[in-house]
């Protein structure tokens, strides 16, 4: 699911900037935020509770802003300001949103 947000942002981002919505393209654009995904679940080792908000979504979140932002300013990638507040908003919404809608379905299936 992580993998599935990180690309919508990213598709979503060069949709909006009129870019083209190719593979190359959106694998472009994405790879500075999927590395940064990737750290995050071997930091979190997200394998073990994968669907937990806390910590694993969150760090998984922070590793992929921090660490994609840190990989598109040595690439020569824009991070202005404005776009960091937007990629931090929106993939939090998306890592962590869905790990919170898993965790409260799972809650209410086991009547807690």
């Amino acid at each position: 699911m992580d993998v599935i947000g990180v690309l919508a942002f990213c598709a979503a981002g060069r949709r909006s900037h009129d870019e083209g919505l190719n593979l190359a393209g959106v694998a472009t654009t994405a790879w500075p935020f999927l590395t940064g995904t990737v750290v995050g679940w071997l930091a979190s080792r997200a394998w073990r509770r994968p669907t937990e908000v806390v910590p694993t979504g969150v760090v998984v979140w922070l590793c992929t802003v921090v660490v994609g932002m840190v990989l598109r300013k040595a690439s020569s990638a824009g991070v202005a300001v404005s776009f960091v507040v937007v990629a931090a908003s929106v993939t939090a919404l998306l890592l962590l949103g869905w790990r919170a809608v898993v965790g409260l379905t799972l809650r209410r299936r086991s009547g807690g």
